[in-house]
């Protein structure tokens, strides 16, 4: 229980970080997706089917107070959860490598979704464009802000992790 009450904390501390604070501290209108951290990050610490429910009121959020149709990013960011949760098994919390990676591949998958839904479909075709000048900007200041998030993510989910194997043996 306090597991899902830490990762509805997390989802909307960083919805409220996202909406508030980093589009103050924006380069060239480029904010980081701090949503797709968190939705990848519970997806490969906690498996499938909790990246997909944190994808999914991840992206609820963004769709209530931003979108246009409710579900579209919901959808999109359910999905990126349940394939993070897919490297469950290859997420070893002691390498940063894996999850800065699935972060990145997450963010662009992202980005190259909404540009062929919102854009593609049309009649605009500058994808050049779209990717050197909205993409790998993004890419880059999300891992940027990976480096300070995950790691603090990873922290909280390691004590909590502690505490249920602790409660799970006195339980014995």
């Amino acid at each position: 229980m306090l597991s899902i009450l830490v990762c509805i904390f997390f989802v909307i501390l960083c919805f409220l970080l996202q909406c508030s604070v980093f589009p103050s501290l924006d380069f060239g209108g480029i904010i980081p997706n701090l949503m797709i951290i968190v939705t990848a990050s519970y997806g490969f610490m906690r498996g499938r089917k909790t990246g997909l429910m944190v994808g999914f009121f991840s992206g609820l959020l963004i769709d209530i107070f931003f979108g246009n149709i409710l579900g579209f990013s919901a959808c999109i960011y359910m999905y990126i959860g349940y394939l993070n949760g897919i490297f469950r098994k290859m997420f070893y919390p002691e390498d940063i490598k894996l999850p800065i990676a699935l972060i990145v591949g997450s963010d662009c998958l992202y980005n190259i979704v909404i540009y062929i839904l919102t854009f593609l479909l049309k009649g605009r075709f500058q994808f050049i464009y779209y990717f050197l000048n909205i993409i790998v900007p993004e890419m880059v200041y999300t891992i940027i802000v990976t480096c300070i998030i995950y790691p603090l993510l990873l922290v909280v989910e390691s004590r909590l992790e502690q505490k249920e194997k602790e409660g799970a043996s006195k339980i014995v």
